[in-house]
C-alpha cells in the first residue's frame, strides 16, 4: 500500500467500526485487484452508506505525518467518506492514462460530496501536472464546497497553476465569499497582476456600495505602490477598523518609505495591530 493511502487508512480506523473497516479492506484489496473499473465505482459508490460521513479529525501527530508526507497536505477538515473514496482512487492504480481517465469518469458521474473528495484528493495523485485542467476546472464551480476542496488546505494549486489560474481562483475566492487564509502558497503566490486586479475589483465593490473583505489587502500589500497605495491610505482614512487593521498589515509587507510614512500617519492603528498580535487570520474579528 502506498503511504498516502497508508496514511489514510490509520486516520480512519479510529473512526470507524469493525464492520466498516473489514469493508474498506476488502474493497480496497479488490479494488487493488480488478484490472477494470467495476470494483472501484461500486466500492465508491457504497462508502457513504458503509462508513457514515463522520468528521476525519486526525490527530495532531497523523497531521504532521500528513504535512511531511506531502508538504502542504491538511486533510484536518476531511470526512470519513472522503478520505475513503480517495483511498479507494489510489488503491485502484493504474498508469496514468488509467488514473486520469477514473479521475474524469468519477467526477463526470459524481454526487456533491464526492467530487469534495477527489478534488481534494488532488495533491496525492500521481503524474501531478496532468490534473491541472481537472483543478482549473474545480475552481471554476459555483459550488463552494467543491471550489474550496480546491482553493483551500490543498498545495496543488499553488505548485501546478499557472498565474492566470492562480490569479483568478483567488479573485473568484472573494467574490463567493470565501476566506483566503486557508489557501497555501498565497503569499509565495502573489504577483502584480493579482495585485492590479484586486484593487480593481476593490473599486467596482466601493461603487457599488459593498463591503470588501480586509483579506483582499494581503495579495495587494507587497506591491503598493501608486494607485494602489493610494487605495490603502483611503482604506485607512476611511474603512472600517477590521479593514484599517487590513490596512496595516499590507503597508508592513510592501516595505517601503512611502508605506511607513502613511503607517506613522496612522500611529494608533498600526500599535494597536501590533499590540494584540492582529496577523492575516484574525485581522477579520479586529474592532
Amino acid at each position: 500500500m502506498s503511504r498516502p493511502e497508508a496514511l489514510l487508512q490509520r486516520a480512519l480506523e479510529p473512526r470507524i467500526d469493525a464492520a466498516g473497516a473489514a469493508w474498506l479492506r476488502e474493497s480496497v484489496a479488490a479494488v487493488a485487484g480488478d484490472t477494470g473499473d467495476r470494483q472501484l465505482y461500486r466500492a465508491v459508490s457504497l462508502v457513504a452508506r458503509k462508513l457514515g460521513k463522520a468528521p476525519l479529525a486526525p490527530d495532531a501527530a497523523t497531521l504532521a505525518q500528513a504535512a511531511a508526507l506531502r508538504p502542504g497536505w491538511d486533510p484536518s477538515r476531511w470526512s470519513v467518506d472522503q478520505a475513503a473514496r480517495v483511498q479507494l482512487l489510489l488503491a485502484a492504480g493504474g498508469d496514468a492514462d488509467t488514473f486520469e481517465r477514473r479521475l474524469d469518469q468519477l467526477c463526470a458521474t459524481a454526487d456533491l460530496d464526492e467530487l469534495v473528495a477527489f478534488y481534494a484528493g488532488l495533491p496525492l495523485y500521481p503524474d501531478p501536472p496532468r490534473h491541472r485542467r481537472r483543478a482549473a476546472e474545480g475552481v471554476r464551480t459555483n459550488m463552494r464546497s467543491v471550489f474550496e476542496a480546491v482553493a483551500h488546505r490543498n498545495p496543488y494549486p499553488a505548485e501546478q497553476l499557472d498565474d492566470d489560474a492562480w490569479n483568478q481562483m483567488v479573485l473568484k475566492a472573494l467574490f463567493v465569499a470565501s476566506p483566503l487564509h486557508p489557501i497555501v502558497g498565497l503569499d509565495r503566490r502573489a504577483n502584480a497582476t493579482l495585485a492590479r486586479m484586486l484593487g480593481d475589483y476593490a473599486h467596482e465593490r466601493w461603487s457599488a456600495g459593498r463591503t470588501i473583505s480586509p483579506e483582499l489587502w494581503r495579495c495587494v500589500g507587497p506591491f503598493a505602490t501608486g494607485a494602489l497605495l493610494a487605495d490603502l491610505a483611503r482604506v485607512l482614512d476611511t474603512g472600517a477598523p477590521a479593514e484599517r487593521a487590513a490596512a496595516v498589515l499590507a503597508l508592513r509587507a510592501a516595505g517601503t518609505a512611502e508605506a511607513q510614512v502613511l503607517l506613522d500617519r496612522h500611529a494608533a492603528i498600526r500599535d494597536s495591530v501590533a499590540a494584540r498580535g492582529v496577523d492575516w487570520v484574525s485581522v477579520v474579528d479586529f474592532h
